[in-house]
């Protein structure tokens, strides 16, 4: 099955943001995909939170998702909508990701779990959970591509999510990001090599890219990872669509080849010696 993956530079008009997916959805369908994925916070990315906070709305009046949503109906595409900001119904904001079918029907949502808090050597100090609640719960649902588990940018750097995901069943680890250029430039490919290979899993992550509205400065290098660990899509550092086909018979032989999960056991209480 073919996978279509969307590398935005994401800005502060939701308007603007949305006729970039609508379009890429289109492409999509144009190019064979059964599926699209699109970046972390694709129909906002504002680090001003009181100028972020006039267009952070209840799911229901979103007007990206509303767009998203008709624009998966009338291609008949499947759409991993990377994330967006969501006014929660207690006032606190989620960062979401959804699965929305070739019907444009939401068929599944994740709040991202671990909310990125960190300073970084090179000054940027970033504090999601100032506006941002972390989710709940582990989410996997089944598309065209078969079971895919769902992430969001950080949650990359926890590996157990990951096992917990693919002990569900998940053959495809979506993982969207906006990772800053720093870390993606230390860490990025390594660490979805990885999360691919301990899966026995594809995994897609659509990433933000360039210089944003706002002033901050994302990586790029969206990537498909097949779950050998081989690179079947680099997208480099400029906005665009790609697109990569994923077998999943690799699913079964890399599986096959190494049984980890067939291995993987609880790990017991660690002791000191």
């Amino acid at each position: 099955m073919r996978a279509a993956v969307l590398q935005m530079t994401s800005g502060i008009d939701p308007a603007v943001n949305a006729a970039t997916l609508v379009d890429a959805i289109a492409q999509s369908r144009a190019g064979g995909a059964a599926m699209l994925f699109t970046p972390e916070m694709s129909g906002l990315l504002d680090r001003d939170r009181e100028r972020a906070a006039a267009h952070l709305v209840a799911e229901e009046d979103d007007r990206v998702l509303a767009a998203v949503r008709e624009a998966a109906a009338r291609a008949g595409l499947w759409v991993q909508l990377g994330s967006l900001g969501i006014r929660r119904a207690d006032g606190r904001f989620a960062n979401r990701a959804f699965l929305i079918d070739d019907a444009g029907a939401i068929r599944a949502r994740y709040d991202k779990l671990h909310l990125f808090d960190v300073d970084l050597p090179t000054g940027e100090r970033w504090r999601e959970s100032a506006s941002y609640a972390p989710g709940t719960a582990a989410v996997i649902a089944d598309t065209p591509l078969g079971p895919v588990g769902l992430s969001i940018c950080y949650d990359l750097r926890f590996p157990a999510l990951y096992a917990a995901l693919s002990d569900a069943g998940a053959t495809t680890l979506a993982i969207p990001a906006a990772f800053t250029r720093p870390t993606g430039e230390a860490h990025w490919q390594v660490l979805l090599r990885a999360r691919a290979i301990e899966a026995g899993a594809f995994v897609v992550a659509a990433a933000q890219c360039g210089v944003h509205a706002d002033g901050r400065a994302t990586y790029g290098r969206s990537l498909v990872v097949d779950p050998w660990g081989e690179v079947l899509l680099d997208m480099g550092d400029a906005p665009g669509l790609g697109f990569a086909d994923l077998n999943p018979a690799r699913v079964a032989a890399a599986r096959g080849r190494i049984p980890v999960l067939a291995h993987r056991r609880a790990i017991p209480p660690v002791t000191r010696a």
